[in-house]
């Protein structure tokens, strides 16, 4: 994930006395105090509405506006805003991954990948910050790394699968079905308050725009891998 996600501690930001002393040696391996607990709920709870809504760009003083607390305590439960991140999007990088795995598993691949690109889209317009790690080519947690690679493996060897069973038009690539998600994403992003769906229209024109058939005109070169990461690097860094 790129660098620029992560908050370091901030100079001045001592002990927050709600949460007592900070943690010894041994520490890790005894559970929060009641209080303690209470507060990194508040705080994970606060941190997935704003990731969701706004994506990783906020910073951990918003979080903790945002959940009521002192900057301190945010920084005593999660010193590094990475630590923050992955507990926040646990969830929804499992919903995407089980996305994956059933589209791949459907009976004709078509299906499957109509499936991946609907219920796919449908989750990462929900969750701008979920958008951010699945899109973004950069940043080397396992987690997402490895996601990343099932959601590319899986949309290939649908396209593989489709085009044999004659759905799918020639020269489709993997790569075009992550330009499509972004497309929706930030089309989303943009029409939220105008109307939440309005990005489900613009899924059926592109999905359709996928289906083999007479009179298809040939598609233009696709995009190779360096320059789909360099425009996914310029998207993510808009």
């Amino acid at each position: 994930m790129d660098s620029t996600l992560a908050d370091g501690p901030r100079p001045g930001v001592g002990p927050d006395p709600a949460v007592g002393p900070g943690p010894g040696p041994g520490a890790g391996d005894r559970p929060l105090r009641s209080d303690a607990a209470r507060n990194r709920d508040r705080i994970v709870t606060a941190a997935r509405e704003l990731f969701a809504s706004r994506g990783l760009g906020v910073g951990l003083n918003e979080v903790a506006h945002h959940a009521g607390l002192g900057v301190g305590t945010v920084y005593r439960r999660f010193p590094d805003k990475q630590v923050l991140v992955d507990a926040v999007l646990e969830e929804p990088l499992r919903q995407m991954r089980a996305v994956a795995v059933q589209a791949e598993g459907a009976e004709r691949a078509w299906d499957g990948l109509t499936l991946l690109l609907s219920e796919g889209a449908a989750l990462l317009t929900a969750n701008l910050g979920l958008r951010d790690v699945a899109l973004s080519p950069d940043g080397d947690e396992p987690t997402v790394s490895a996601l990343r690679a099932d959601l590319a493996q899986v949309s290939d060897r649908l396209l593989v699968r489709a085009r044999e069973e004659g759905d799918v038009r020639p020269g489709v690539t993997g790569d075009d079905i992550a330009v499509l998600f972004w497309m929706l994403s930030e089309l989303a992003e943009h029409s939220a308050e105008a109307r939440p769906d309005a990005y489900r229209r613009y899924l059926q024109l592109l999905t359709d725009g996928l289906r083999s058939g007479p009179g298809r005109e040939e598609l233009s070169a696709p995009l190779d891998r360096a320059e789909v990461a360099e425009i996914s690097r310029r998207w993510a860094g808009r």
